[in-house]
């Protein structure tokens, strides 16, 4: 008895329909997981892209970036590639081995700013390579971009 009380007449006009009607959400932000040992950057970079409106998880260590990439397949992974129990260029090897976690894209981020050092991220399957110290503005543009290219 109560679910016709709250139906629209089937003879409502558009504006009485649309206003008994369901309502509508809005869609999901992506997820962006953050994976790094140092919590004051891990930390910055989860401010930064929350602000921005994005969702985030975060890891500490190698181990626990990929099982969260496995279990939450987030749009975006920024990894560091210094980390603890599974350095972020093993991870990268793995994720771009695994089917449901090949197509994420990943921004490394480093310390190490020599050439060699971003060829061995990017030979690891990184789609992009960040050195430490960067601008949130520059990390932006970055995310911004892996998104656009994946077609996100």
């Amino acid at each position: 008895m109560t679910a016709t009380l709250f139906a629209p007449p089937q003879e409502a006009d558009a504006f009485t329909r649309a206003m008994s009607s369901a309502p509508i959400t809005a869609p999901l932000s992506p997820s962006i997981l953050i994976a790094d040992d140092d919590d004051e950057v891990r930390d910055v970079i989860e401010y930064r892209l929350q602000v921005a409106g994005y969702r985030t998880l975060t890891a500490d260590n190698g181990q626990s970036a990929l099982s969260l990439a496995i279990e939450r397949r987030p749009r975006v992974i920024i990894l560091d590639v210094t980390m603890p129990q599974i350095d972020g260029l093993t991870v990268c090897n793995r994720l771009h081995a695994t089917p449901c976690t090949a197509e994420i894209p990943v921004l490394m981020i480093s310390g190490n700013c020599a050439d060699q050092d971003r060829e061995l991220g990017l030979a690891a399957g990184a789609d992009d390579y960040l050195p430490k110290p960067f601008t949130s503005h520059e990390m932006m543009r970055r995310v911004n971009w892996l998104l656009l290219s994946a077609g996100r």
